[in-house]
């Protein structure tokens, strides 16, 4: 049977705000938190790793605020994207892109995240940019936080476990749909949502020295976010014509190392307390029975109150969305190899090859979590992120060969194909990083996932020009053919 792809499907790319734009501090901009991550060109790869900011420190962060720095804080100074965007834009317009997701800096909009009234030049600019993607035959998906929140609401509130911020992203969610409603396709109030709990800095910009107990602060925190998602989704739905305003979650699709039934055991609560916990909150509007125990057994006490649960019930999202990057096994045997993933560590399945982060390869695994979300929620789906974080070599003549991004990349969409033939909705899929920039990750360079190349290492040193890797190409045919080439 011949797999195709609906007429209408997305092919598209994806960047966020903090990792791409720079523009740090111009026109009104405010300070944000993913621009408070130090970074030393000069670490190896084990400081690297150990460096990523998972737990900010008072010591690191006060060092930030102090420090005006661009070279040690690559956030500040992205891919220069702010002021490159039409080049760029040009370039996915080549390439056929139907449709470009990315973030909206909060701290340019309300730099303080409290203020009264909005950034008119902040507001612009993305007025500007979603014009410039109209004029260029691109659709917009937009996510209203990717991590990085105005620092004064860390600084003043405490981040995401006070619950003023609730009303005060209420507030930036009404402001960006009654401003820019008319420019956007699809909406995401949070990305990777789950975030919170694997990365307690960069999900709910939590300080963890500065909290007496971390857990409940996560948790506490989450609630909080759930809930601002529940009232973006209630405010968009008054003020939008179309309302399409998402949930997105890191998908940790989990396999039990052995058939042993604890292992068995095991792969259910992982797939629980790690993915569904939260897609079960956005989409069916209320906190699944599993968590119960989980909050108990993790000494987690929430107040919910029956306004909470309403609010919640009531304003459920239009679809669901995730990245996808690798998959892990899990098992009660303690004596399995551990190796990296996306915002977690997991066991090594042994049947898998890694990248060179040690992110486990799995086409297979979009097309398991695809049929795996699309049974549970009956919602259309989005791959929002997916793609292949790699060292690139720039040739003598200047090209640049990426086989193993076209590799990735074609493999995962044939397990797409394949989702789409088991009779998931899929909508759309944004490759990560279509254009290189700065590893959220690891805060490096290096690690590059784009079809279009950008001269600038880790030092922060380049000239930022933009060049097309093979890849590009191959993309570009790829969309011209609705994935037909891939047959």
């Amino acid at each position: 049977m011949k797999m195709r792809f609906p007429e209408n499907f997305l092919w598209g790319g994806a960047i966020s705000c903090a990792q791409a734009d720079g523009g740090y501090l111009e026109d009104g901009k405010g300070i944000d938190t993913q621009s408070m991550r130090y970074f030393n060109p000069k670490w190896d790869r084990k400081e690297r790793d150990e460096n990523r900011n998972i737990n900010m420190t008072s010591e690191r962060f006060t060092e930030a605020l102090n420090n005006d720095s661009q070279m040690n804080y690559p956030f500040r100074h992205g891919i220069d994207f702010y002021h490159r965007y039409k080049e760029d834009l040009a370039l996915l317009e080549e390439m056929g892109v139907k449709v470009f997701r990315t973030s909206i800096d909060w701290s340019r909009i309300y730099p303080n995240g409290d203020d009264a009234t909005p950034n008119e030049d902040g507001i612009q600019f993305y007025i500007d940019l979603f014009t410039e993607c109209r004029k260029r035959n691109m659709q917009v998906f937009a996510t209203m936080l990717h991590y990085g929140i105005p620092v004064n609401l860390v600084t003043k509130y405490g981040g995401w476990k006070n619950r003023k911020l609730v009303y005060f992203f209420e507030r930036y969610a009404k402001t960006l749909f009654e401003r820019l409603g008319n420019l956007v396709d699809f909406w995401l109030p949070f990305n990777e949502i789950n975030c919170n709990r694997f990365n307690p800095y960069n999900g709910c910009a939590l300080i963890k020295d500065q909290e007496e107990n971390y857990d409940q602060s996560i948790f506490l925190a989450g609630h909080h976010q759930f809930l601002a998602n529940a009232f973006a989704v209630k405010v968009g739905n008054e003020i939008l014509e179309r309302p399409m305003i998402g949930g997105m979650i890191a998908r940790f699709t989990t396999y039990p190392a052995t058939c042993k039934p604890e292992d068995v055991m095991q792969t259910i609560l992982d797939e629980n307390y790690k993915n569904y916990f939260y897609t079960d909150v956005m989409a069916r509007g209320e906190y699944p029975s599993y968590t119960k125990r989980m909050f108990s057994e993790g000494g987690i006490y929430l107040n919910i109150s029956d306004e909470d649960r309403q609010i919640l019930k009531e304003n459920t999202v239009n679809f669901l969305s995730y990245s996808y990057y690798m998959s892990m096994i899990t098992s009660v045997d303690p004596s399995y190899e551990v190796t990296n993933g996306n915002l977690l560590n997991g066991m090594k399945n042994p049947y898998l090859e890694t990248s060179e982060w040690g992110w486990q390869i799995d086409p297979i695994g979009l097309r398991i979590s695809l049929n795996q979300m699309y049974d549970r929620y009956q919602l259309p789906l989005f791959i929002a992120e997916n793609g292949l974080g790699a060292r690139d070599s720039v040739e003598q003549d200047g090209s640049i060969h990426d086989d193993y991004r076209i590799n990735y990349l074609s493999e995962h969409a044939k397990q797409m194909a394949e989702a789409i033939e088991d009779g998931v909705d899929l909508l759309g899929y944004t490759m990560w990083g279509i254009i290189d920039i700065i590893s959220c990750g690891t805060i490096e360079m290096s690690k590059r996932y784009g079809v279009i190349y950008v001269d600038l290492d880790d030092s922060g040193q380049g000239s930022y020009k933009r060049k097309k890797k093979d890849s590009f190409e191959w993309y570009r045919k790829l969309i011209e053919s609705n994935g037909e080439i891939l047959i």
